[in-house]
């Protein structure tokens, strides 16, 4: 049940622009506390990925109606591949039950450091950035909004990995995001559309860039209304996206989970 206390209904009626600049800030998170020092790395892949995959399709097609936007996965080459923050977060449901978790924007900087995985020439989702209250996806930035007494400092980040997903027929794509007890809105000023291109080698502990002018990695983020945050084929972040039903084959889910690799 989620945490009254956090993420119960403003009070405020959202039907009108509201004024998010005036809202009182709530501190900025530093380090996410999802982020497990003893913790392994891979990809959705071999007999658990297909397996995790059958749920997947059962729980969409009853849950969710069949929604468009989570029938985006497909298992190729013994992995799951495909990416969206929708599939995501429905992933996450499933793999919470096995006490792992789909990676937050901190476990893939962390992963990337320990050098456990290639992701080079893959993508994957970790997060939602919201700049403000109109489009795009100014339905689902709205209807966030709706869910949350005190608002951040906006730009804001939302790790995938503590959300949950509803069947909304009233949104566009059919499926709204909701938020849960572990639900973190992490300020990340670093998403500012003026810092697009911007070069950075390192991230700090919320998996965001810390900026170098003479870094190899660069980052990529947009103007206003609720974007996807994820890591590209070259390493590069990427927080421009608002295409958030997209799924494209060369999207790979990385898993986390406490203590030893998993045997394939």
């Amino acid at each position: 049940m989620p945490n009254k206390n956090f993420i119960k209904l403003a009070k405020r009626q959202m039907n009108k622009e509201a004024p998010v600049e005036k809202t009182q800030p709530v501190s900025p998170v530093q380090q996410s506390p999802l982020l497990i020092n003893n913790v392994s790395y891979s990809f959705l892949e071999g007999d658990f990925g297909r397996q995790v995959l059958e749920e997947y399709n059962q729980i969409a097609s009853k849950d969710y109606q069949g929604a468009s936007a989570l029938n985006v996965l497909s298992f190729d080459d013994n992995v799951v591949k495909g990416s969206n923050p929708f599939a995501f977060v429905l992933l996450n449901k499933i793999l919470t039950q096995q006490k792992m978790r789909i990676a937050t924007p901190a476990d893939l900087e962390k992963c990337l450091e320990k050098g456990e995985l290639d992701l080079k020439g893959t993508y994957g989702d970790s997060g939602l950035v919201f700049r403000s209250n109109k489009d795009p996806n100014k339905y689902l930035g709205i209807d966030l909004l709706k869910q949350i007494v005190a608002y951040p400092k906006i730009p804001f980040l939302i790790p995938l990995a503590g959300l949950d997903l509803r069947y909304d027929s009233n949104s566009p794509k059919d499926l709204s995001f909701q938020l849960i007890d572990n639900s973190q809105l992490i300020y990340a000023p670093q998403l500012e559309h003026e810092n697009n291109q911007k070069k950075f080698n390192k991230a700090d502990g919320n998996g965001l860039p810390i900026f170098d002018s003479n870094g190899s990695r660069t980052l990529y983020t947009g103007n206003g209304g609720l974007r996807r945050l994820c890591r590209d084929w070259d390493l590069d972040l990427d927080a421009r996206d608002d295409g958030l039903a997209d799924s494209y084959s060369n999207g790979r889910v990385v898993v986390c989970a406490e203590g030893t690799s998993r045997k394939k």
